[in-house]
């Protein structure tokens, strides 16, 4: 191959990455701008219908039971709180032994839907809608506290309000609140599915993560 050849390739690869990189971030984009909806089920009637949806107490325990049976015994494995010499041993044998009797579990591959607690925030002028921010919803259940963590959530969330926007402007510039629910749906990711420890809030509290790769988003206004 000749030098030219060499070079003609090696601006065709840089050329092809300039055009597809953009593409990506384009796409991660879009799938964080959403409709805002002025009701859950509007939002659950869009969902695939195999999306199993853990938005309660007695739905997130049934998960929890598919995957790992029982829960652990928080007490045996806090011990005297992290100032005990076996506690984060006693901890990681925790996750070991349970990531290894989960494998091939069905509950692996299902899609699932959960909530995490937004809030309108300011109007974004170019996109059209409102930038939202959020933060974890913890649930309590017999298990102990769960919050999904989430993987691959787009970095730019927006919900665009249509006819509502210009109430919406005018009740976030007087100060009031606009809580919103972001449900999320996705995946557990196999190697990481459920991740236990213990409340930074409460001591002694046991506290199970699920990991998820977020496949969508939706926008819901409470008390719409």
């Amino acid at each position: 191959m000749s030098r030219f050849d060499r070079g003609l390739r090696l601006l065709l690869t840089l050329l092809l990455l300039g055009f597809l990189s953009p593409v990506s971030t384009r796409a991660e984009e879009t799938a964080g701008v959403r409709p805002l909806r002025n009701g859950l089920a509007a939002a659950l009637a869009s969902l695939p219908a195999q999306t199993h949806l853990l938005l309660d107490q007695q739905s997130i325990e049934q998960f929890l039971v598919e995957l790992d049976g029982a829960p652990p015994d928080w007490g045996t494995v806090y011990g005297q709180g992290h100032h005990d010499p076996g506690h984060d041993e006693r901890l990681f044998a925790l996750n070991r032994e349970r990531d290894a009797r989960r494998e091939g579990k069905a509950p692996l591959e299902w899609l699932i839907a959960f909530v995490w607690l937004g809030e309108l925030s300011w109007f974004d002028e170019q996109e059209g809608g409102f930038r939202v921010v959020l933060g974890p919803k913890f649930n309590r259940t017999a298990w102990g506290e769960v919050r999904f963590k989430h993987e691959d959530l787009p970095s730019t969330l927006i919900a665009l309000a249509g006819q509502e926007t210009a109430k919406l402007r005018a009740r976030i510039q007087q100060g009031t609140p606009a809580p919103v629910a972001v449900l999320i749906t996705g995946r557990l990711i196999p190697e990481e599915s459920l991740i236990y420890d213990f409340s930074h809030e409460s001591e002694g509290r046991g506290l199970i993560m699920p990991v998820v790769r977020v496949e969508s988003v939706d926008f819901v206004l409470e008390g719409g």
